[in-house]
């Protein structure tokens, strides 16, 4: 019985400080981020509660309308991109080879790199001038796009940087793909299955579950990893607005144009496009794994 309970008093004492920190970065900033929704702050006047007007301002407002089909449309090209290299880089690399392991460093290591840093890396790759991609692309005969000034082009350039970062998702893959039992493998062999089939009905439906969290994850961290290559490489632009996503519109005003209630209604909004979103892949993918186990 002391014993226990001297258990359990060593557990708190170890999740102390990691409940402290949760409470006061995460759910203190949430609670002040929707008390704020509902006023008027400019951080030099007290906030003036104001109701609802807020949210009713964002519905008139076109470059919010602007700033959500942008961040939709980044998630729904990016998401599937992202998880899809990971899958298929992972299967690549989860083979014993002399040079899989500076295979798999060179996958993971942009993931380290910080953000900005990266960002500005990348204004070099895609500068339409002098930029490593456009001097390749011109080698072979391929179009040079615009990258910060053609509105399509930009967007894709945004994507295109995203697409690099999936060091976690990565190594997520090659764990799960390592506790695959190779004897599946050599009985499918035996039975006449090719190589797809293989693949088909032993690697995918084994990955599924890990896979179906990666698309979770990704989807909510994907809402908000525009933000820097929005502001570093295009700045929101080109005009009108072909880059300016969700959290850039937070950003600017907040920071910008000082208008922090309208801000942080705009944040709300934000966190319940990505509930919505999580909670209808989640729906989708549990009806198909009822249907995959009943089918």
């Amino acid at each position: 019985m002391r014993h226990g309970r001297r258990e359990r008093l060593l557990l708190a004492a170890m999740l102390a400080p990691y409940l402290a920190g949760l409470a006061l970065l995460v759910f203190l900033p949430a609670l002040v981020t929707l008390v704020l929704a509902f006023t008027e702050y400019d951080l030099l006047r007290a906030p003036r509660f104001v109701g609802l007007g807020n949210f009713r301002e964002l519905l008139e407002d076109d470059v919010f309308a602007i700033s959500v089909w942008n961040s939709l449309s980044y998630v729904a090209a990016s998401v599937p991109l992202r998880i899809g290299a990971a899958l298929g880089l992972g299967l690549l690399l989860h083979r014993r080879m002399r040079t899989a392991a500076a295979a798999r460093t060179a996958v993971y290591a942009p993931t380290l790199v910080p953000e900005i840093a990266y960002a500005v890396l990348w204004l070099w790759l895609l500068n339409p001038l002098y930029g490593p991609v456009n001097l390749l692309l011109g080698a072979v005969g391929a179009p040079t796009p615009s990258w910060f000034t053609d509105p399509d082009a930009a967007r894709w350039a945004v994507i295109l940087m995203g697409l690099f970062t999936i060091g976690e998702a990565f190594v997520i893959v090659l764990a799960v793909r390592a506790t695959v039992p190779w004897e599946l493998y050599e009985l499918a062999l035996v039975e006449g299955a090719s190589p797809w089939q293989s693949m088909r009905w032993i690697t995918l439906p084994l990955l599924a579950p890990a896979l179906a969290l990666l698309l979770l994850r990704d989807t909510i961290l994907s809402f908000q990893a525009s933000f820097v290559p929005a502001l570093v490489l295009t700045e929101g632009g080109p005009p009108p607005y072909s880059t300016t996503y969700l959290p850039l519109f937070v950003y600017r005003n907040a920071f910008e144009y000082l208008r922090y209630g309208y801000a942080a209604a705009a944040t709300l909004v934000l966190f319940t496009i990505t509930a919505v979103v999580v909670l209808v892949q989640w729906r989708l993918l549990r009806r198909f794994r009822l249907d995959a186990a009943t089918g």
